[in-house]
């Protein structure tokens, strides 16, 4: 149980130096993005698009993304952390879409039942 808890905090602790990473690039291009824990615990980064409007940017460490919303368009991987500053830049001063920001929801019991065969 203990080895659990503690492979979760690493986790939590990885995914806040990445979202710090990210919030510093943002900020050197005068994007506003501030890091925060979201009410179930996550860490997120809070990042203001050109009309003023914020959306969280959270980590998916399996996938190795940044996203911000349930689309094809909104998540990026974090590997190639130039390549996704520079996405979610863009994303950020063309405006984020209209709407409630939609969580990204991965069953990743269903991933395996597909491969159980």
């Amino acid at each position: 149980m203990q080895t659990s808890k503690s492979v979760k905090e690493q986790q939590r602790a990885y995914a806040e130096r990445l979202l710090t990473a990210l919030g510093k690039e943002l900020a050197r291009r005068e994007i506003t993005a501030v890091l925060v824990v979201a009410q179930d615990e996550r860490p997120a980064l809070d990042v203001t698009d050109s009309r003023y409007r914020m959306r969280r940017v959270f980590v998916q460490l399996p996938f190795c993304w940044f996203y911000w919303g349930d689309q094809g368009d909104e998540r990026v991987s974090f590997l190639q952390m130039p390549a996704a500053v520079d996405r979610i830049e863009q994303a950020a001063r063309d405006g984020w879409p209209d709407g409630e920001q939609q969580e990204l929801s991965i069953d990743f019991n269903k991933m395996l039942d597909a491969y159980r065969g």
